[in-house]
């Protein structure tokens, strides 16, 4: 794996409405992420408050899919949605305008996700340790950071289900191994 661009670490607080502090490499505060829920407890969305910058929006997209979210500056305009096609599919399609992405579980009995690039591999890792509540976000390639937010949001609804290993680790050992089975 390639020497990490930028690693974020995050602290998390509350049940109900997590706040969810993002901290640089020093330790600096960069933001609070805040889940927001209805009052049935469904999460609808979040603000992203950062010590800088532009407030972020992600809300809920009409539909009865999960992940289904998108994401929104404070003057409204779009930076990317995401969706879940079946509720069994481990993965979560990101799109962003310019290129896609996907999210799928870490390799290995693991808590965490990876945030895949189509064209070029794995652009960033959501790690979680097994027991506790704050992660890491690991950057490998260039990214905006309110896309990888944006992924850590996605992942955090649904950190449990990424423990076990999922069946797209296998499809891309597979693809890996012929090359070097056709050499022989």
């Amino acid at each position: 794996m390639p020497v990490p661009k930028r690693t974020l670490r995050t602290t998390v607080r509350g049940r109900l409405r997590p706040r969810h502090t993002i901290l640089d490499e020093e330790g600096r505060v960069l933001g609070v992420l805040t889940v927001r829920r209805n009052r049935w407890g469904l999460v609808v969305g979040a603000d992203y408050h950062p010590e800088k910058g532009e407030i972020l929006h992600v809300r809920r997209d009409p539909g009865l899919l999960r992940a289904q979210f998108s994401l929104w500056t404070e003057g409204k305009e779009w930076l990317g949605s995401s969706l879940r096609w079946h509720i069994g599919r481990r993965q979560i399609d990101v799109w962003t305008g310019s290129r896609p992405y996907r999210i799928v579980p870490r390799r290995g009995l693991a808590r965490g996700w990876r945030i895949i690039a189509t064209k070029t591999g794995e652009a960033a890792a959501v790690q979680a340790p097994l027991i506790g509540r704050g992660c890491t976000l690991v950057q490998h390639r260039k990214m905006d950071l309110e896309l990888l937010l944006f992924c850590y949001f996605l992942g955090s609804l649904s950190l449990g289900e990424s423990l076990l290993p999922t069946s797209l680790d296998v499809l891309e050992s597979d693809s890996t191994q012929r090359p070097a089975a056709a050499k022989n």
